[in-house]
């Protein structure tokens, strides 16, 4: 397992730019998309859904950084910005 593998999860009222979004502040840190599935959920309020994989290993900054800006998006938008490592979130959603 790569430790330098993370998971992002995206979930927010639809609305244009969300993957930009995130897509902009991965690849001004330097961290490359590897896998992306979104779905956009309709039950009244369309609600966009998002998981990436993605590899920090050529990252500028750390995996606690990362976390801090996306919180502070998070806190800008109201769009919740999760970051996981990949260990953490395949220990977290075993059967």
């Amino acid at each position: 397992m790569d430790e330098k593998k993370i998971v992002i999860t995206v979930v927010g009222v639809d609305r244009p730019g969300i993957v930009a979004m995130v897509a902009n502040i991965l690849a001004e840190n330097n961290i490359n998309i590897e896998d992306m599935r979104s779905t956009i959920l309709q039950s009244g309020t369309p609600v966009f859904t998002m998981i990436m994989i993605a590899d920090m290993s050529e990252a500028k900054i750390s995996y606690d950084e990362l976390k801090n800006i996306l919180k502070k998006k998070e806190e800008e938008t109201g769009v919740t910005l999760i970051a996981l490592k990949e260990e953490i979130f395949k220990f977290l959603h075993r059967v």
